[in-house]
């Protein structure tokens, strides 16, 4: 399967592969609500690298090596164009789910669906609730939740004739506005910091490794001889047969099934120095062992390293009798916070964002200095454009944020502080995630956590607190599936790529649609069937429980305890000495970033993962050097391809029966 490059890297990407990328790019995103939620199959997006756009960059690599070999042709699509229509589905994706579609709807909706007189958010919260913030008739929204008379017995266009169009028409403006903007702001952002993580401080991406190496093997020609490397389709076996027994026991229940989750927790006492860790689990999950072996042993050593030693600390506190009340934390925003000794995190962030804002003085200083004109632009061309216009569209596009928020009634400085802390935690989780290869990611504590923290709660009142609580949902705090590490990929991928104007203005319009066509999808699924029929307990959980927060903040008078004052202080100190000894002792073997996931619960399901990976890569490297090392990267890129198409064929096979076999976590 050989045939002659097409174009090299330096040739310019064509515009097929542009458009190419957005129809798959729509295509997905009309698909992922009815995928995800009524069929309840593998999601096809999900994490930083996600299903639908690996299987089909997959499928299209093989599909153009296979036709230029058989018609001795050029290819229909350079390595490099197949990158970009990969980029674009990874951008979409994240967007069609958990991104943004899977709370959007109802975050828009739940102060109005679920007020009763028992939590009297209709006196509290409603008078708040500025008109075009939400719909403006009631009856839309209880249509959204029960669906259409005959919904179900209705056509996929009949439904959407028939959906409440007026009622969401300045909602869905209103909201539309903010979103472009913060993905305008985060565009601008990528491309100023770019060039100092990608060439200044030369940072590895494990999660682009396996993509760059099938772009180049096309390129090359080699796609036949990369895909049926001995290596590669030794690990490939290992999740195909996994998968295929575990699958076929979903539909035949007589097959046994292959255990994959395996209770830990039971072993351990529940009081005593070991208690922290009477929940833990095993996980196996063949694709991420696969990525913690193409990480870097000190990173991914950090990670499982931190967990337990995070784990261990509840044991240590439990010995010397603290017994901290979880009513310490006051008012927590937090996905998954639920102990003070968790509020390190709140000091680490910030540390860490200050040290990464250190290591880039040099380049911010250039950059500041050429967009004020004080000296000239740089020669060096490797942003999709000048930084100048970079610089004044994210401050631009920054200040439009706070005057968004101010003008639907926030103070000034509270909008500030908040679009800030928005921002930096985007900044540090997209550092952890690109750098430490975790293609699933969740933060442990909030942006406004550590404003409340700081600030106390009283920095959140009346219609700001409700302004903060929603649009933080809506982006900020689940960063399974965020767009800024995506745009971090493509920037990489895209380097010395050109016309940059041609790679921006893809992403941008991949953008647009996919927050259009998801938000359409989404609703015909929920005006047709209603959310109470669909699989969506989650985020409407979720979501209730950050309007309980809000009402707490507006009606309440919770302070934040002491003791998270001490664990913040705790944390930013450890931070700030991991980050000393990371920077001066070469031999120091603890990256900082590993600290940072600690109380993550994406590390309570990964960190496992993370040991073997890094077990594995450590023993090549102390037997057998970089040599075995390379020859056996060839079985760990396998169990990530054969975890994918695993998970893609049973989902495919999903959409026809209706019952789907779930390969990866959501």
């Amino acid at each position: 399967m050989s045939a002659p490059a097409s174009t090299g890297p330096g040739r310019p990407i064509r515009p097929r592969a542009v458009l190419l990328g957005l129809l798959l790019a729509v295509l997905i995103c009309l698909l992922t609500p009815y995928n995800n939620i009524f069929l309840r199959a593998t999601p096809l997006g999900g994490g930083h690298f996600p299903l639908a756009p690996f299987v089909i960059f997959l499928f299209l690599a093989v599909a153009v090596a296979l036709v230029a070999r058989l018609f001795r042709a050029r290819l229909l699509l350079s390595g490099a164009e197949l990158l970009v229509v990969w980029l674009e589905m990874v951008v979409a994706s994240g967007i069609a789910y958990t991104g943004l579609a899977r709370t959007f709807l109802i975050n828009l909706t739940a102060p109005i669906h679920f007020a009763t007189a028992g939590n009297r958010w209709r006196e509290v919260l409603h008078p708040l609730i500025p008109p075009a913030l939400t719909p403006s008739d009631r009856t839309a929204v209880e249509l959204l939740y029960n669906g259409l008379p005959g919904g179900r017995e209705m056509g996929w266009l009949e439904v959407a004739a028939a959906i409440p169009w007026a009622a969401w028409l300045a909602p869905l403006l209103l909201w539309g506005g903010f979103l472009l903007l913060c993905y305008l702001v985060m565009l601008f952002l990528i491309n100023i910091i770019s060039r100092q993580w990608i060439h200044n401080e030369r940072m590895n991406f494990p999660l682009l490794k396996v993509p760059l190496m099938i772009s180049e093997a096309v390129n090359r020609g080699e796609t036949g001889s990369f895909l049926t490397d001995r290596f590669l389709l030794t690990g490939l076996s290992i999740p195909l047969f996994l998968h295929l027994v575990n699958g076929l026991n979903l539909y035949y229940p007589s097959i046994p099934a292959i255990p994959t989750l395996f209770l830990a927790g039971p072993y351990f006492p529940e009081s005593g120095l070991f208690s922290g860790f009477d929940k833990l689990k095993l996980h196996i999950y063949p694709a991420f062992i696969g990525f913690a072996f193409l990480t870097s042993r000190q990173i991914s050593f950090s990670f499982w390293l931190f967990f337990l030693a995070g784990s261990l600390l509840y044991g240590v506190l439990n010995l010397f009798g603290y017994a901290i009340p979880a009513s310490e934390l006051g008012i927590t925003f937090g996905p998954t916070v639920t102990r003070p000794e968790e509020m390190q995190m709140l000091g680490a962030y910030g540390v860490f964002f200050f040290f990464l804002v250190w290591l880039a003085r040099f380049h911010l200083r250039d950059v500041c200095r050429q967009s004020f004109l004080l000296s000239p632009p740089s020669a060096e061309k490797s942003e999709w454009f000048d930084v100048r216009i970079s610089f004044w569209g994210a401050v631009i596009g920054l200040l439009l944020i706070v005057l968004w928020y101010v003008r639907l009634g926030m103070a000034p400085l509270t909008a500030t502080l908040l679009v800030a802390a928005f921002f930096m935690i985007m900044i540090v989780a997209t550092r952890i995630i690109c750098q430490g290869g975790l293609a699933y990611f969740t933060l442990t504590a909030a942006p406004t956590d550590g404003l409340i923290a700081l600030f106390g709660s009283k920095a959140f009142t009346g219609v700001g607190a409700l302004l903060a609580g929603m649009s933080q949902k809506m982006l900020f705090v689940d960063l399974r599936e965020s767009l800024f590490p995506s745009l971090l990929h493509a920037r990489h991928v895209q380097h010395g790529r050109h016309p940059g104007l041609l790679l921006f203005a893809g992403l941008a319009a991949t953008i647009v649609a996919a927050m259009t066509s998801s938000i359409l999808a989404m609703m015909v699924l929920c005006y047709r069937f209603g959310i109470r029929e669909l699989e969506l307990e989650w985020a409407t959980r979720t979501t209730t429980g950050v309007y309980e927060n809000i009402y707490r903040l507006v009606a309440l008078d919770t302070a934040t305890g002491s003791w998270v004052y001490t664990f913040a202080l705790a944390g930013a100190v450890l931070m700030a000495l991991l980050v000393v000894c990371y920077h001066r002792f070469y031999w120091w073997p603890i990256h900082p970033i590993g600290y940072l996931t600690a109380y993550s619960s994406a590390m309570r399901i990964l960190w496992l993962s993370f040991f073997l990976g890094w077990a594995c890569n450590a023993l090549c490297m102390r037997y057998g050097g970089v040599a075995l090392l390379r020859r056996l990267q060839y079985f760990f890129i396998g169990l990530i391809i054969g975890d994918f198409l695993m998970g893609g064929g049973w989902a495919l096979l999903g959409l026809f029966t209706g019952v789907s076999y779930q390969v990866l976590p959501d």
